[in-house]
């Protein structure tokens, strides 16, 4: 039976559990560049401060149900799959905020759309953890994979910052959230996971 020590080891040279960390990172960028900017975001658009205040609540509500629709969903598909068509979803989404009229409307879509999955991504990759090392020491890998996560945050808050001071708007900064997202969709796709199993209800 392994130790922490060896399964701590185990896990830093499995190209799975690192390109978990790498997606997991990418959804920390989101996830903060979106709440520490989105009412600047709203500002600009010449919107008032009420926007930004339900735009965030969007988010909030919206990811309450993104995460029960994740647990649910990971029961009868493989997480992987899950976890790479949430952050698809991101890069189609701001694809379509880009394309659209800077109104209310399309704050709140976009609000919603990724408060769905803000942190939906929680219950896959956490399951995928576990199904790659075991539940021993579940606390101590996905907590690692957190740590990503909130390195990511540190970077999607700070850059948002450098964006808007350098160029006036979040122009740059979407475009490389949309980026980032699609590469987190593909790092989900040599992430190693049996194929579940159909069983009778």
């Amino acid at each position: 039976d392994d130790g922490l020590r060896a399964q701590l080891n185990r896990a830093l040279r499995d190209r799975s559990y690192l390109l978990l960390n790498l997606g997991f990172f990418t959804c920390g960028v989101h996830v903060a560049f979106l709440v520490t900017h989105l009412p600047g975001e709203v500002a600009l658009c010449g919107l008032p401060g009420t926007v930004a205040g339900n735009a965030l609540a969007l988010v909030g509500a919206f990811n309450i149900a993104g995460r029960l629709t994740a647990g649910w969903l990971g029961q009868r598909y493989r997480l992987k799959n899950i976890l790479g068509l949430m952050y698809l979803s991101r890069a189609v989404l701001i694809a379509l905020y880009l394309a659209s009229p800077r109104d209310a409307i399309s704050i709140y879509l976009l609000a919603a759309g990724l408060g769905f999955t803000f942190l939906a991504t929680v219950p896959p990759t956490a399951g995928l953890v576990g199904k790659l090392f075991g539940t021993r020491y579940l606390g101590t890998l996905f907590g690692l994979t957190l740590v990503s996560h909130q390195i990511g945050g540190f970077f999607g808050a700070w850059l948002g910052g450098v964006t808007i001071s350098r160029f006036g708007d979040y122009s740059w900064m979407w475009i490389a959230d949309m980026a980032l997202a699609l590469l987190a969709a593909l790092f989900c796709l040599p992430v190693r996971e049996a194929r579940l199993v159909a069983t009778q209800a």
